[in-house]
C-alpha cells in the first residue's frame, strides 16, 4: 500500500494512516469541522473534514487507525489531503496498530542507551553525575520513546532520545575544538535540557500537552527535577556545579521571548543554546527535504521563519 507522501499532486489517495492528531474547530458558518494531521512511516498530513456530526467527531478520534480516501493537494505552500472518505478500521483488522504508522528515531532504544552510557562516563563531576543519574533513573523509559516536540522538530517516537544524542555528538567535537569548555557541565546540560518533555508532553500517539506542560512548560519542570535529585541526594544546591547546571537548564532557549528566563551567561550555556537551534533546524530542514524532489523547493518550514529551502539536482 502506498505511503501519504507517495502520492503526487492532485493524485487520489487511497491508503490506511493513523490519526495523529483531530483538533476540533468551528467554521466561519458556525459548523463544526475537524482538523487532522494523518501520519503514517512517510511523514504527515494534514486535512479537514468539514461539518462533522457530534457521531463523526466521537468516531474519528486521535490515536485511531483509519481508511483514508482523498485526494493530495497543495494549500498555502503546504501538502494537504481533501478528504473525501473515512473509515475506521475494526478491532481485529491486522492493520489496526498504531505502531505500524508512526515515524521512530533511526536509531534503536538499544542504541541509545549505549551511546547515553558512553557519555555519562564523561561527566567527571561527582555531584553532576549523580544528578544526572538520578533524573535519568526516574525517566529512562520515556526518555526514549516521547518525542521531542509535538510537531515541528524531532516529532516521532523516540525523537527526545535521539535529539539528545545528536546534540551529545556534536558537543564531544566541540570539546575537542575549544579545550577551555568544561565536559561535565556540556554533556550534562545536553542530557537534561529537554527531559522535561516526559512531563511536558502526553507521548509519542497523539502528543498532546500535558496539564503541568501547559502551566510550567519542561523548562521549570527540569529545574524542579534538579532541586529534587539534589534533596534525595544531599547535595547543596548552593554548590557551584548545581547552579550552574540550573544555568544551564534555564537558558537553554537562548532569549526570554523564547521561554527562557534567563539568557545564556556562560560558555557552556551558549553552546547548548547554539547546539539545540542547530540540531532542531537539521532535523526540519532534512525532513522537508526529504519530501521535496531535487530541483524543486520544500514546502515553507513555519519553525524557520516560514522559509521555503532549495533541493540541488546533485
Amino acid at each position: 500500500m502506498k505511503k501519504l507522501y507517495a502520492y503526487e499532486v492532485n493524485e487520489t489517495i487511497d491508503t490506511t494512516v493513523l490519526i495523529k492528531q483531530a483538533d476540533i474547530r468551528t467554521a466561519k458558518n458556525g459548523n463544526p469541522f475537524i482538523a487532522f494531521t494523518f501520519q503514517d512511516r512517510s511523514g504527515a498530513m494534514d486535512g479537514k473534514y468539514w461539518s462533522a456530526t457530534p457521531e463523526e467527531i466521537e468516531r474519528y478520534q486521535t490515536g485511531r487507525v483509519v481508511h483514508l480516501i482523498g485526494r493530495r493537494e497543495i494549500f498555502n505552500s503546504q501538502p494537504q489531503v481533501r478528504i473525501e472518505k473515512l473509515f475506521v478500521l475494526e478491532d481485529t483488522d491486522p492493520n489496526n496498530d498504531p505502531s505500524l504508522y508512526m515515524e521512530s528515531a533511526p536509531m534503536t532504544k538499544d542504541e541509545m542507551s549505549d551511546a547515553l552510557q558512553y557519555y555519562l562516563f564523561k561527566i567527571t563531576d561527582g555531584a553532576i553525575n549523580r544528578i544526572v543519574r538520578n533524573i535519568l533513573n526516574q525517566t529512562t523509559s520515556d526518555f526514549f520513546t516521547f518525542p521531542a516536540a509535538k510537531r515541528h522538530h524531532h516529532a516521532f517516537s523516540g525523537g527526545l532520545g535521539f535529539h539528545t544524542i545528536s546534540i551529545l555528538k556534536i558537543a564531544e567535537h566541540l570539546i575537542e575544538q575549544y579545550d577551555q569548555l568544561n565536559p561535565s557541565l556540556l554533556y550534562a546540560g545536553a542530557i537534561l535540557h529537554d527531559i522535561g518533555k516526559t512531563i511536558e508532553l502526553s507521548g509519542a500517539v497523539g502528543t498532546e500537552y500535558t496539564l503541568a506542560g501547559n502551566l510550567l512548560g519542561h523548562i521549570v519542570i527540569v529545574d524542579e527535577m534538579i532541586a529534587t535529585a539534589c534533596q534525595e541526594l544531599d547535595i547543596d544546591q548552593a554548590n557551584e556545579s548545581v547552579i550552574l547546571l540550573k544555568h544551564m537548564i534555564l537558558s537553554h532557549h537562548g532569549k526570554l521571548e523564547y521561554g527562557s528566563p534567563v539568557r545564556p551567561q556562560i560558555m557552556e550555556a551558549e553552546v547548548l543554546h547554539q547546539l539545540d537551534m542547530l540540531d532542531a533546524t537539521m532535523n526540519m530542514l532534512q525532513s522537508a527535504l526529504d519530501k521535496t524532489p531535487a530541483g524543486e523547493y520544500s514546502p515553507r518550514i513555519f519553525g524557520l521563519d516560514n522559509r521555503a529551502f532549495y533541493k540541488p539536482l546533485k
